[in-house]
């Protein structure tokens, strides 16, 4: 038996939800939000496509903590987004007061139960959670690479006119703007990227990467949900399958890359036990100079968040 909880019925972690049901690897998700109704409202939708789609996953939608006991899985993606006039500091303060309380919550019903954060500020919203829980930072980690990663195959893919199941990427940094694409570490089935394209184009689509969720803002005033959606779901299946897939995840460092006491994203091996092995890549100047610079740039938002004194 296998159950996961998503906390926040929004567009993300309903599709976390609806992707997860898709798979059919666990046996139930349960999809929590302060709207109860519109919880239970997204996972009866779901269970009505489950004949169509043929999948058994049962999906529960509730407002009650109680509801998620015994959780193998928490996935949080609950928070609100950054509003005009809203600073830096109101988006933090917001969100980690919202995901401190989730995890509290969560921890009373399921005490072993695997933290998967969504919810933004991605690195700082996890470095929360992780204070919240009391558990291993094996157990609490977040999802932003996968999103990123997949945004940079995607639009190599368009540009190569390849399909996008043949390029492997990874991806490291912070989530945002000093995110650190390597496309020293990119290949297009096996061929490296940088012999398939010139280096102006590749620049354009690294930046383009970086700000890739700012464009599908503008696009749609909202954040993106199909892709964040189904990268949590990915990372799920990684667990509950101990597949140990390699993915760029948000993870507690302790002096791999020369940083340590600060979730960063970084290449790691997702099994059972959640973050079974952080990989250590060989980087060169270049590259470490960039992901020092990411670094940085979350622990100036960790001050912010740490003053506040939320835990």
């Amino acid at each position: 038996m296998s159950k996961v909880t998503v906390v926040g019925a929004g567009n993300v972690g309903a599709t976390v939800a609806n992707v997860l049901a898709h798979k059919d690897i666990v046996n139930e998700v349960v999809l929590l939000d302060i709207r109860g109704n519109f919880a239970k409202g997204k996972a009866l939708d779901s269970w009505q496509q489950a004949p169509i789609d043929y999948y058994s996953t049962k999906l529960t939608g509730t407002d009650d903590y109680k509801d998620t006991k015994g959780s193998d899985i928490v996935v949080i993606t609950a928070g609100i987004p950054r509003k005009p006039g809203m600073s830096r500091d109101d988006l933090i303060s917001t969100n980690a007061n919202i995901v401190v309380s989730v995890t509290k919550s969560i921890r009373k019903y399921s005490k072993k139960a695997i933290i998967i954060v969504v919810s933004n500020p991605l690195d700082v919203m996890t470095y929360a959670a992780f204070k919240a829980s009391g558990s291993e930072p094996n157990k609490v980690f977040g999802m932003a690479g996968i999103l990123d990663t997949a945004r940079y195959r995607a639009f190599l893919a368009t540009e190569l006119k390849v399909s996008p199941k043949d390029i492997s990427a990874i991806l490291m940094g912070g989530h945002g703007d000093t995110m650190v694409p390597l496309p020293r570490y990119t290949t297009v089935a096996g061929i490296p990227v940088t012999e398939m394209i010139t280096a102006a184009k590749l620049k354009a689509i690294v930046n383009r990467t970086k700000k890739g969720g700012g464009e599908l803002v503008k696009l749609m005033g909202t954040s993106a949900w199909y892709a964040p959606g189904a990268a949590a779901a990915q990372m799920v299946e990684s667990i509950i399958k101990d597949e140990g897939r390699i993915f760029p995840c948000c993870a507690w460092l302790t002096g791999q890359y020369g940083i340590k006491n600060m979730y960063l994203g970084v290449p790691v091996k997702l099994g059972k036990n959640g973050i079974e092995e952080i990989l250590k890549l060989k980087l060169n100047k270049s590259e470490m100079k960039l992901l020092k610079n990411s670094a940085n740039h979350v622990k100036d938002v960790m001050k912010t968040f740490n003053k506040m004194k939320i835990i």
